[in-house]
């Protein structure tokens, strides 16, 4: 299994551990790829308000926060 969803969030973040806790829900862990925006200056300048997002990695369609469960259902 490969990964298939970019997570974008920093690390300390209530609602990046939200976002993944909804995400985990629906798919596997094995899906996901988390990935700290404070460890890239250029994340940081694209998603500093706006984590967390979920990236669809083959479509690159994206859900900035805040997103449900049913958004996260429709971008699988």
């Amino acid at each position: 299994m490969s990964v298939k969803f970019n997570l974008y969030g920093s690390e300390g973040c209530h609602l990046c551990e939200e976002a993944l806790a909804l995400c985990l829900a629906v798919m596997p862990a094995a899906d996901i790829c988390v990935v700290d925006i404070l460890d890239d200056d250029k994340l940081v300048t694209l998603y500093r308000v706006h984590i967390p997002v979920l990236e669809h990695l083959s479509s690159q369609e994206k859900l900035f926060w805040p997103f449900e469960q049913a958004q996260v259902l429709e971008l699988l």
